[in-house]
């Protein structure tokens, strides 16, 4: 499905973009025909940054009873100053179209149903995989290893870099802390925590002990 966007209007009561996506996925569709009862609600949902929502998405019968729950993907366009006034554009899909974008919260993955399907399996394997690098611990100071070397623009090239915290940003310098370096999506990456030898002052008995 390709994307779609709206007005202020068009977003009827709901003024953010996980409000209306919320909206649009709890919804109960009556059989009619040869189309049988649908019935969606959504359990928990996120968008981090207003650029992807992340539903868990229960799929109920007609007494409302839980048949499965599973992860509702949609990348999201938010403009509230857009001078055409289409201040939000989103493209739907679900875990079994694959997504690229696999930053969904634990707490979501964790009301899914288990299933088979070969391209939810592997993003939800993503989502778990990057759920576990973000919930690290980077103590300040700590000396940390990249598994391949940056190029930085400089030329010079580094693997190991000293983290140093300024309020809530990390700074990475040389082990020995000099130098500034950037590295994007720094807790996104699978880097190692070196343990550090500690140093043991030597005491010397005094003269008169």
């Amino acid at each position: 499905m390709g994307w779609l966007f709206m007005t202020r209007t068009g977003m009827g009561e709901h003024t953010t973009p996980k409000a209306y996506l919320d909206a649009q996925f709890t919804y109960e569709r009556v059989a009619c025909g040869d189309a049988e009862f649908i019935g969606l609600r959504v359990l928990d949902s996120a968008c981090p940054g207003n650029r992807t929502w992340y539903g868990a998405i229960e799929r109920y019968d007609e007494a409302g009873r839980g048949v499965y729950v599973f992860a509702g993907i949609c990348l999201v366009k938010w403009n509230p100053r857009a001078k055409d006034d289409l201040i939000l554009g989103y493209k739907d899909m679900d875990e079994t179209a694959g997504p690229s974008e696999a930053a969904c919260p634990q707490r979501i993955l964790d009301l899914l149903t288990s299933t088979s399907e070969p391209y939810a399996l592997d993003w939800r394997r993503r989502c778990h995989t990057l759920a576990r690098l973000r919930a690290r611990k980077l103590p300040d100071g700590a000396l940390i290893r990249l598994p391949e070397a940056i190029t930085f623009t400089d030329g010079s090239k580094h693997s190991e870099f000293r983290a140093q915290r300024e309020g809530r940003r990390i700074v990475l310098t040389d082990p020995d802390g000099r130098g500034r370096y950037r590295v994007s999506q720094l807790m996104d990456r699978a880097f190692e925590i070196i343990r550090e030898p500690m140093q043991v002052r030597t005491v010397f008995p005094s003269a008169d002990g």
